[in-house]
């Protein structure tokens, strides 16, 4: 076996019901509460804020509602929430929500205690966020995509740069989450969809990045398997609570996954497009790349290629290695044909005059050189072209 290594810090409370026990956690941490969440545009959230906010009262906690986040959080979003946290003097900030509520609660709490926007602290910049500053941080899942919740990841975009970036640090993994599928059951079916194939994009990233291991790779095969069985059966019914919960499993495998190995090409493409365009959403972006990055790739990983084509497709069984790889790109179209996201750029409103740009923007993250493949200028520019 090679070596590995494997980092986890975030105590994990997983099973339905067990958001009424966020008051009393909470409350270990303090009784000031930022609670960072999306806009309730339907009724569903409202119910669900209150339902919340009711739970933290209810300990004894004041509550102060940061509602501003919005997909693709923004440095101006960041820098309100962290604003309001300064000025009512919080103790803890609790992210309630998909992968946007979750990474802004993370990049809060390092606005809210450090000189400077949490843009000065992306990952490849010093000093780095100090721990012993760092407000606590609870996150709270109600999608089954992005992970956030057992990351230390919080994703960024700064509009005026078109630029989607990140701080990565092992302080910034929250202090605890909670994965209740029951909060899940309110999810629409395009965000299903989107950060379902995360999970996925995720989890198969993961065993490919130079980052693997045996531990990763356990995690991650268990994830493809769950979200190939589990995702279309949720979409076909969106109250279906043991599909829901399988899938925020599988989530919170793959979230496991890339905060110990980390994502490939489609990621820093996905992330690229999420920058420029920030109305994609971003399971949406790596669902236009994903067959593009297989067609380009799996001769490079066709073990792992012809791995998760058999997963999509058992009848692959019957073929060598080499033939299932070669295959998966065709599975993986049909996975999200199933799932409604089989698209390309022009679907979403990319410019064709901006192909060549966005090549160069795909370029920026250095996600692309942990691919089995790396692509040089010229080949992310057929890629990118490819994808339209």
């Amino acid at each position: 076996m090679s070596h590995f290594n494997y980092h986890q810090s975030t105590e994990i409370l997983f099973g339905k019901g067990r958001i009424n026990e966020l008051g009393q956690l909470a409350l270990k941490y303090g009784s000031k509460v930022l609670l960072v969440t999306t806009k309730a545009t339907v009724p569903a959230l409202e119910k669900q804020y209150a339902k919340v906010k009711a739970i933290l009262s209810g300990a004894g906690i004041e509550v102060f509602h940061y509602d501003g986040v919005i997909p693709n959080p923004t440095i101006e979003t960041i820098t309100a929430g962290a604003e309001m946290a300064k000025s009512f003097e919080v103790e803890v900030i609790i992210g309630l929500g998909g992968g946007s509520s979750m990474d802004s609660a993370k990049a809060i709490s390092v606005e809210a205690t450090h000189p400077g926007t949490c843009w000065d602290y992306l990952f490849y910049k010093s000093p780095q966020p100090d721990q012993t500053k760092l407000l606590p941080v609870i996150a709270v899942s109600t999608t089954s995509g992005t992970g956030s919740q057992v990351t230390q990841v919080a994703v960024i975009t700064n509009t005026r740069e078109r630029d989607k970036s990140a701080l990565y640090n092992n302080v910034l993994y929250p202090q605890v989450c909670i994965i209740d599928p029951e909060l899940m059951l309110s999810v629409p079916e395009f965000i299903t969809a989107t950060t379902g194939f995360d999970v996925l994009c995720h989890a198969f990233e993961s065993t490919i990045n130079p980052g693997t291991g045996a531990y990763v790779d356990l995690l991650a095969w268990e994830a493809i398997t769950l979200v190939a069985a589990y995702l279309p059966k949720v979409l076909s019914d969106l109250n279906n609570i043991e599909a829901r919960e399988k899938m925020a499993w599988a989530d919170t495998l793959a979230g496991l996954c890339i905060a110990n190995a980390g994502v490939t090409l489609p990621h820093g493409m996905g992330m690229a497009i999420g920058g420029m365009y920030p109305h994609v959403a971003h399971g949406e972006a790596l669902a236009i790349v994903y067959p593009v990055f297989a067609q380009f790739t799996y001769g490079a990983a066709v073990l792992q290629f012809s791995k998760i084509a058999r997963i999509l497709n058992p009848e692959l069984n019957a073929v060598t290695d080499e033939e299932a790889a070669e295959q998966s790109t065709a599975e993986i179209t049909k996975f999200l044909k199933s799932i409604k996201l089989n698209k390309c750029l022009s679907d979403v409103g990319v410019p064709e005059s901006e192909i060549e740009k966005l090549a160069d923007q795909c370029m920026v993250l250095p996600d692309y050189e942990g691919n089995p493949r790396v692509a040089t200028r010229d080949e992310m520019l057929e890629l990118v072209k490819s994808c339209y």
